[in-house]
């Protein structure tokens, strides 16, 4: 690469980079805020709470990162023209293919990493998350009991506490445990806590007794202690089997899925449509960067808008927008919608080569004809005299 062409690339990485931290910070953000009850109402801990969040950022990245290369180049090229960079360089006999090699060099990193993010990162924090909410869902003190109430329990446990304290202790514990026929085992403690080891989620009593009645006596033993440790897993009925959706499984599953799965059975044509998504992903980025180099990357004066040129490759992207999402609902209906889901970006970059270096030749000639017919123009009102 030239120094002129690392010129450019540098000045494109660096709006990439501010306008897609930018983007994803902004999104996630207003993201992160829908989450907030996990804290506020479901007394998890901070560390859930990022994690939650941060599992959304891959699938933010890919769907903003086509969008940010796009106003990269955009803001690249009005920068270059506007300082008459571009007229320069053209004048210098710089040609559209030495000047678009730094956008599409970028274009492809861009293109990798989404590609990359999609096929591989994407499922595996989707398949997290969904783990991680199914936890949390059955977290038995953040969802299950309610403060001040009693609350049974099928297996045989009933369970109250008298008020939440704002880290998230519980005050005022009852716990009666009659899971073993003809022997009950009440728990009362001042305070308690959830706490994760090893994988098991604890109730860590403090200040309180246990109470256990002899099987077929009245008499009862009590023992006081200090700190007492209760395994919540009893507490909880077994979760039934997961299913995961196909977005939060595994490329190589969706390529090759089990033939036997019920899930499948149904759903066959969201799996087809996901594959063939996740494929796809990565001719985006250079549909959207060629796009904006086709319609910009001609120089022009500071007289000649380029509002026009502009419009016109904001709705080209919308448009490409709109056909890949049309595509991928067709695929689910239909197998033979999946050329569309690889021809609506292939078209587009085809479309903006042909623009990029047909269209710039196109003008020239253009222009050369216009500027023949003024010339012509102007020598027949001379000619018309000397005939007189």
């Amino acid at each position: 690469m030239k120094q002129i062409e690392r010129y450019i690339f540098r000045i494109a990485l660096g709006a990439f980079l501010s306008c897609l931290i930018g983007l994803t910070g902004v999104i996630w953000v207003t993201q992160a805020l829908r989450e907030l009850d996990l804290i506020t109402a479901k007394g998890q801990t901070l560390l859930i709470f990022l994690l939650i969040t941060g599992l959304s950022l891959p699938t933010l990245v890919t769907v903003i990162a086509p969008i940010a290369l796009f106003i990269a180049v955009v803001y690249a090229l009005n920068k270059l023209n506007g300082d008459s960079e571009l007229i320069v360089m053209s004048a210098a006999g710089m040609s559209p293919r030495h000047l678009m090699r730094p956008f599409l060099t970028l274009a492809l990193v861009v293109s990798a990493a989404v590609g990359f993010l999609t096929i591989q990162v994407m499922p595996s924090s989707f398949q997290e998350l969904r783990d991680l909410l199914t936890r949390v869902r059955g977290d038995f003190i953040a969802n299950v009991v309610k403060e001040g109430q009693f609350t049974s329990l099928d297996n045989g446990i009933t369970f109250h506490f008298r008020e939440r304290a704002p880290n998230g202790a519980l005050l005022g514990i009852f716990m009666q445990d009659r899971r073993e026929a003809g022997r009950t085992v009440t728990y009362l403690a001042e305070r308690g806590q959830a706490v994760d080891l090893d994988g098991q989620t604890y109730l860590v009593l403090e200040k309180g007794s246990v109470h256990r009645q002899q099987p077929g006596t009245r008499d009862a033993s009590i023992i006081t202690f200090e700190r007492y440790a209760v395994d919540l897993a009893a507490f909880t009925p077994p979760d039934a089997e997961v299913v995961y959706k196909p977005r939060e499984r595994s490329t190589l599953q969706l390529l090759f899925p089990n033939p036997n799965d019920a899930y499948y059975k149904l759903t066959k044509g969201r799996f087809r449509a996901e594959l063939h998504d996740r494929l796809s992903s990565w001719l985006y980025p250079v549909a959207l960067g060629l796009i904006a180099f086709a319609a910009l990357g001609d120089p022009r004066t500071t007289r000649q808008g380029r509002g026009l040129a502009m419009a016109g490759a904001i709705l080209a992207v919308v448009g490409l927008r709109i056909a890949g999402f049309a595509a991928s609902s067709a695929a689910v209906r239909s197998p033979g919608a999946v050329a569309a889901v690889y021809g609506a970006p292939l078209l587009a970059i085809g479309l903006s080569l042909l623009v990029a270096f047909q269209g710039g030749r196109v003008r020239a000639f253009n222009a050369r004809v216009a500027a023949r017919g003024r010339a012509l123009a102007a020598a027949l009102p001379r000619r018309a005299v000397r005939a007189n």
